[in-house]
């Protein structure tokens, strides 16, 4: 008999769970099927119905870990925030989590950011749609007047850099000690009060001076 849509879903959850098990016991690279289907008491055969290859197994893996990201950024994306506020918020929201996550089990989060990594694949879609929502909140600012001279794809770059230890995980977990909601707004505040594509005498004009 054929499982209803809930069932599948809940089975597909549970397996999700067992693997995410045995990732914080050995990490990516202690994760295969025929094991992950002993753990669930199913044939691997019966475990193909849900997932057919490691890679299918991986992406719905990173789909229950950013799914509330995703919900973060979609909440700030709709809210009637000014822009400024909004780009704070942003990034923000997010560092939390992954703070209380980094002060919960570091290990535990390296171990994750590791797998990621070796599976770039599966969670690209991810850092594509953050840029996605973060070019929207800079349209808006745009539509106001921030930004000068620069275009929507240039900005996310510039923005992305400038803010990395509040969103590039990697970067994140090195450099958490010094991070804070204060120091990001600060952040943000010279973003919106600077970036623009004036020249205002920091690019050489003839190359690198020496010291």
């Amino acid at each position: 008999m054929a499982l209803s849509s809930s069932d599948n879903a809940a089975m597909r959850a549970r397996l999700v769970d067992v693997a995410q098990a045995m990732i914080e016991e050995r990490g990516g690279a202690g994760l295969n099927l025929s094991e992950l289907a002993a753990r669930a008491g199913i044939s691997q055969a019966n475990l193909s119905r849900y997932f057919e290859t490691r890679e299918d197994l991986m992406e719905a893996i990173a789909d229950h870990w950013f799914q509330p990201m995703v919900a973060i950024m979609e909440e700030v994306l709709a809210s009637d925030l000014p822009p400024r506020r909004k780009l704070y918020e942003f990034f923000a929201r997010r560092f939390v989590v992954m703070r209380k996550k980094w002060e919960d089990d570091p290990v535990k989060l390296q171990t994750y950011i590791e797998v990621g990594s070796d599976y770039f694949e599966q969670i690209r879609s991810y850092i594509d749609l953050a840029d996605h929502y973060l070019g929207e909140i800079i349209g808006e600012a745009m539509s106001d007047g921030a930004f000068a001279g620069l275009d929507v794809d240039e900005t996310i770059s510039l923005v992305n850099q400038m803010c990395a230890p509040y969103c590039d995980l990697q970067t994140m977990t090195m450099l958490m000690e010094r991070l804070s909601e204060d120091k990001l707004a600060r952040i943000i505040d010279a973003v919106f009060d600077g970036l623009s594509a004036t020249d205002r005498g920091a690019k050489a004009l003839t190359g690198l001076r020496a010291a």
